[in-house]
């Protein structure tokens, strides 16, 4: 499992915009910006879809205003459900990744099985603040492992919730690891396109 000081895996996924497919490398999204990510077990789940993903979009302000520049959704979906998904819960602040081939979740540590649940391997719920590609933090939900022994604990208090999260950051998290000057912001995967318009 990937910890803090690490760097994040280097991967490559294939995702859908705008009605075409377009590439995109882990540096698309992370390279030179101070990012939160947080990765679940599936899109249209009752507590991603009900509790973590409307956190954090509720609390986006909040999150970026501690020097955050971008907060992401991942899920070992295809494009098309996370679009989907996206589209669903109307969101304007958290941006969604599509990790289908569940590369990057495994590279990180965090793929499990869920066969007990029909949903075969799919993501560990974390959190992680990642400062131009490295972890500065990461929040594992407990129990994890590879055989479906678990209920899947989450609330308020879980380790990967957007409260927790904006606890470390508003607490004066080590930004100063984060150097402005090497901030791209413009690097935007998005830019051009609407959360809505990805098909």
């Amino acid at each position: 499992m990937k910890k803090e000081g690490d760097r994040i895996p280097q991967v490559k996924w294939r995702e859908r915009s705008l009605g075409d497919w377009i590439d995109t490398i882990t540096d698309t999204y992370f390279k030179g910006k101070r990012v939160v990510l947080f990765s679940l077990p599936g899109a249209f789940t009752p507590i991603c879809s009900s509790k973590q993903l409307p956190g954090y979009e509720t609390k986006a302000d909040a999150i970026k205003a501690n020097r955050i520049d971008e907060i992401y959704c991942m899920s070992v979906n295809d494009s098309f459900v996370m679009n989907a998904w996206a589209q669903n819960q109307k969101l304007a602040n958290v941006k969604v990744i599509s990790d289908g081939n569940g590369e990057f979740t495994q590279k990180m540590g965090m793929l499990v099985n869920k066969n007990h649940l029909g949903f075969g391997e799919r993501s560990w719920r974390y959190a992680a603040v990642i400062c131009d590609g490295m972890i500065e933090k990461i929040f594992v939900e407990p129990g994890k492992n590879d055989i479906g022994d678990d209920m899947d604990p989450y609330g308020e208090n879980s380790p990967s919730s957007p409260e927790n999260v904006l606890k470390y950051l508003s607490s004066g998290g080590p930004a100063e690891v984060y150097d402005e000057n090497n901030r791209d912001t413009n690097n935007d995967p998005f830019k051009g396109t609407s959360i809505e318009g990805k098909d």
